[in-house]
């Protein structure tokens, strides 16, 4: 029925369809002309700065957006990072961390694409995870002495994924449909998660536990822009609450279109203002029921979980200044913790929350007028907690946490990046360990 009136309200808005596509084409125009003024302005640091700061098309970052840009038939794309973490030995209350130090190839990701005509597309992005899928596990459980099987869980060395494949018929230039496999609308990082343009050597910690980045469903929707307004509006597959915990949130109850169970379906949408250069502003939403099982005997478990978040991010020249609030709520969340068996300090909480801060400067122009290379200090303040007001239960403290995190991004190239920064962090049980990150990041 939404598809049915989907298409009913596309074919009825002809005329606005053809008001839209000449307002679109001036856009296009403004965009282009404020672009090389810009250009003209800075000089040679337009190069690392102006260049850097490009969005993509669509909601996608350059790499994941390159088809929408290119001429009929194949394109390519990808981006991959590298990560090493240094911890420290002791923790805020000076027990010892028993952390050991990484390096880690975190991802290598290929961009497919190909375009059938100028408005029918096909968009896909594949992942190696942790240096690929080898012939060996992590094995954790116990051995039985007599037959020597194992019980227990096995976790793979790497991961092969697909993040997203879908295809996309724009239909106007305000207005296209999507669908397959999408990511998710929410936050700054999820739809924008390539390392040269996010800051810092991981991502916010408030975008992987509170938004579960990176998020993928499978579904159908619109998007668009027009008149200073970007879009998206999305029907997809719901979260699995079966994965959902106290200290992780509902990080694990995503599906991310894998043989995704699909008795409750979700709504995700998402409202930004583009129409100042550099500035993009706005708020995203996600709602649907979580419970796709069978209902637990004698109990009727309907988890609905809502998620909104508020967002803006500044991008002028050398300066970059972000700033996000998201803010999460799950109902019947006592029957839940019941249906799942937690007890205590691990029973769900009615919400969780999170926010951050972040601003960053090229300071290269200031070393170097005519450099090609951008050289960046950055800072983060982050704040979250997954389990507020327990039902049943009692909040643990050690799921109050906050970061502060600073350091320098050095860019030898807009799509090569070199970041290290110290992350500070803190958690009410004073359980948390403080470390070191060095990564390298690139996009082509």
């Amino acid at each position: 029925m939404a598809l049915v009136s989907l298409l009913l309200v596309l074919g009825f808005a002809g005329p606005a369809f053809a008001d839209d596509e000449r307002i679109g084409e001036l856009e296009r125009k403004v965009e282009a002309l404020t672009a090389e003024i810009e250009n003209i302005q800075l000089g040679a640091v337009a190069d690392t700065t102006a260049r850097a700061r490009t969005a993509g098309r669509f909601g996608l970052a350059p790499a994941a957006s390159k088809v929408y840009g290119a001429g009929p038939g194949v394109s390519i794309g990808g981006y991959g990072e590298a990560l090493y973490e240094n911890f420290d030995r002791s923790r805020e209350d000076d027990v010892p961390s028993g952390k050991l130090d990484r390096l880690d190839h975190l991802r290598q990701v290929v961009y497919l694409g190909y375009k059938f005509t100028d408005r029918l597309l096909f968009n896909s992005e594949i992942e190696l995870e942790h240096g690929g899928v080898r012939d060996e596990a992590l094995v954790e459980g116990r051995a039985d002495p007599l037959t020597g099987e194992v019980q227990g869980s096995a976790e793979l060395s790497g991961e092969v994924s697909l993040e997203f494949a879908y295809i996309d018929w724009l239909l106007r230039p305000g207005v296209g449909v999507r669908a397959g496999m999408m990511l998710l609308p929410l936050g700054l990082v999820n739809e924008l998660h390539e390392p040269p343009i996010f800051l810092g050597a991981r991502r916010p910690d408030v975008e992987q536990v509170i938004i579960p980045t990176t998020w993928s469903a499978n579904g159908i929707g619109i998007h668009g822009r027009g008149r200073g307004l970007e879009y998206r509006l999305f029907l997809t597959e719901g979260l699995n609450a079966r994965g959902f915990s106290a200290s992780q949130g509902i990080r694990e109850g995503r599906q991310n279109g894998s043989q995704s169970l699909a008795t409750r379906g979700a709504v995700a949408a998402r409202l930004d203002y583009v129409g100042f250069p550099g500035l993009t502003a706005g708020a995203a939403a996600f709602t649907g029921d979580s419970w796709q099982d069978f209902q637990p005997a004698g109990a009727e478990v309907t988890p609905r979980l809502t998620l909104f978040d508020l967002h803006s991010r500044l991008q002028w020249r050398g300066l970059t200044l972000s700033g996000l609030y998201a803010h999460g709520a799950l109902t019947d969340v006592s029957d839940l913790s019941d249906a799942l068996g937690l007890t205590g300090s691990d029973r769900l909480g009615k919400s969780f929350f999170g926010g951050y801060v972040e601003g960053a400067y090229d300071v290269a122009p200031l070393l170097a007028p005519a450099a090609e290379w951008g050289l960046a200090p950055y800072a983060r303040l982050e704040r979250y907690d997954t389990q507020e007001d327990v039902p049943g239960g009692a909040e643990d403290p050690a799921n109050r946490r906050s970061v502060i995190t600073a350091g320098v991004a050095f860019k030898p190239h807009p799509q090569v990046v070199l970041k290290t920064d110290r992350q500070w962090r803190h958690d009410e049980a004073d359980t948390a360990t403080d470390q070191w990150n060095v990564a390298l990041g690139y996009l082509f």
